[in-house]
């Protein structure tokens, strides 16, 4: 078992979130008693305007949220890895010494896994490159690799597609379904775009002032995009910008 503040504790099951409450300072709380449970496989999104705690709630989920003030209760599976907006690779070292960095298993153990990792997201022979070398959508292929390299039961992904080209996101939709068809680890992910919510999602949640203002299940996902059958994903589209407000800016970043 490990802890933190508030009370994180790791279990071989899905997510549970009770009573979560967070925050910075002397100033108001940014998560407000939040209650949360995802499924084992479960791909749940995270939708809110800035401030609403997006990103505060990954971070208790990730064991990162050590400078805050809070209480609650927080189990998540003991393997458990993060994918940032930022793919955050060390520019010094090679694509596959980034891989492998910081995994537990033997050195030798470890690269094969990285190389397996490498190879699943498009990256074979690949494994010598500088990042320098490599395009935003392949540094951001190396970071999903990292991940899956540590075969995680919960993957956390912090806008991971924010900084892309529409069509590299696109892409990386495809590559992410695939992925996760494969390893089938719960996801959580923070996100600004309603349609990627939608399009990726099992279920789609909505903070507000550090609560859940909305949640719904997505329609079917079997990998098609959303003109292939516009009028479930337009009504939950439509239904998800209400809760989201009228003043909802997708560009802005969540900074709490």
């Amino acid at each position: 078992m490990a802890a933190h503040a508030g009370g994180l504790s790791t279990t071989a099951a899905a997510v549970v979130v009770r009573d979560l409450v967070r925050s910075y300072g002397t100033g108001a709380g940014v998560l407000d008693g939040l209650d949360l449970e995802i499924a084992a496989g479960e791909f749940v999104a995270i939708l809110g305007r800035s401030g609403s705690g997006k990103s505060t709630l990954l971070r208790a989920l990730a064991g990162l949220d050590h400078d805050v003030r809070g209480s609650g209760r927080v189990e998540v599976p003991r393997n458990v890895s993060v994918v940032f907006q930022d793919s955050r690779l060390l520019p010094w070292a090679r694509v596959l010494d980034n891989v492998v960095l910081g995994h537990e298993a033997p050195p030798a153990r470890a690269r094969e896994a990285g190389r397996a990792a490498l190879a699943e997201v498009g990256l074979a022979g690949r494994e010598r490159a500088w990042p320098n070398e490599l395009s935003g959508g392949e540094q951001q292929r190396v970071s999903l690799a990292r991940s899956l390299a540590r075969s995680p039961e919960l993957l956390l992904a912090d806008e991971p597609f924010g900084a892309l080209d529409a069509l590299t996101r696109l892409r990386m939709h495809d590559l992410l379904r695939d992925l996760l068809r494969r390893h089938h680890p719960s996801v959580l992910m923070v996100t600004h775009d309603v349609d990627e919510a939608i399009v990726l999602a099992d279920r789609v949640v909505v903070l507000d002032a550090g609560r859940i203002a909305l949640e719904r299940r997505t329609p079917a996902r079997d990998g098609s995009r959303p003109t292939a059958d516009p009028g479930p994903h337009r009504t939950l589209r439509a239904e998800l910008l209400e809760a989201l407000g009228p003043d909802t800016d997708p560009a802005r970043k969540d900074t709490l």
